[in-house]
């Protein structure tokens, strides 16, 4: 899916570049699988602001997807390809035999009248979910479940796919696109292909407006704030970003650069082979 960039006859034309929609067959979505999107304006029930650059922004409606599969033996057939406010990837809305319809994350080359299933005698086809132990070794795949039946958590963003490595001993190694590599179980169900809408990361915004409209409001930086309102404000002059003694920090003093948030006892690190870095994981 390319993207469209425009001649600069504005300052905001001058980098903007749009997703061109080609894949797109669908305007609307399916009524019964859409809900509402309550917007919060970052604050919680007390009605404080707890999450600070949220507010306005296009009215959403959150479409209901699929990520469990579960209808096992059950063919259906793709019947558009649809835009989704909530998430960079696309969705296939599918048609069962019976009648019922459901959204599933649609992987690159997926075209309207594909037929597709689920379960473990489903061949390992594009857009098909499969148990990681009959999925063929090598395969790029998407929307894995990290424990059995709970769906798909892992790999639904636009463009990203992990590969199945390997399978010993119940477990199959996955690499993920981060390039950590990781044991998940084998009854865990993943999805065949790459996600769709692979020009995803070309977008350019281009002018504040845009980020409006995605309800994301303007955050004043800390170091130009004074010392009251901000660990960071203050000083003669310019101060460059930290390095010396001044880190920089959130409004409540929480490093914000170099801080490792990631706890050093996780249970689930015994399943991580090869961090992203490529460095082996040690087991503390």
């Amino acid at each position: 899916m390319p993207v469209k960039t425009f001649r600069p006859l504005t300052p905001s034309t001058r980098y903007i570049t749009i997703a061109s929609f080609d894949e797109i067959t669908k305007s609307k979505p399916e009524k019964s699988l859409v809900v509402i999107r309550k917007k919060t304006g970052g604050r919680n029930h007390y009605g404080r602001a707890t999450a600070r650059g949220i507010g306005g922004g296009h009215k959403q409606k959150l479409r209901l997807v699929d990520f469990k599969r579960n209808r096992h033996g059950v063919e259906a057939t793709v019947e558009g390809i649809e835009y989704d406010p909530g998430r960079s990837a696309r969705l296939a809305l599918l048609n069962y035999a019976d009648g019922e319809k459901r959204y599933i994350v649609a992987p690159v080359g997926l075209q309207v009248g594909a037929k597709l299933m689920s379960g473990e005698q489903a061949p390992p086809e594009l857009g098909n979910s499969l148990p990681l132990k009959s999925i063929p070794v090598g395969l790029p795949i998407h929307a894995i479940e990290i424990f059995p039946g709970q769906g798909a958590q892992m790999v639904r963003s636009a463009g990203s796919s992990a590969t199945l490595m390997s399978r010993d001993e119940g477990y199959a190694q996955i690499r993920l696109p981060s390039g950590e590599i990781r044991k998940i179980n084998v009854n865990c169900y993943a999805t065949i292909g790459q996600v769709g809408n692979v020009d995803h990361e070309k977008v350019i915004l281009g002018k504040a407006g845009r980020s409006r409209h995605r309800g994301i409001r303007p955050i004043t930086r800390g170091v130009a704030k004074n010392p009251v309102d901000h660990p960071n404000g203050g000083g003669q002059g310019k101060s460059k970003g930290g390095g010396g003694w001044q880190q920089l920090t959130s409004p409540w003093g929480k490093v914000a650069r170099g801080g490792k948030t990631r706890l050093r006892r996780k249970y689930s690190n015994r399943f991580i082979l090869v961090r992203r870095d490529g460095r082996p994981m040690k087991l503390s």
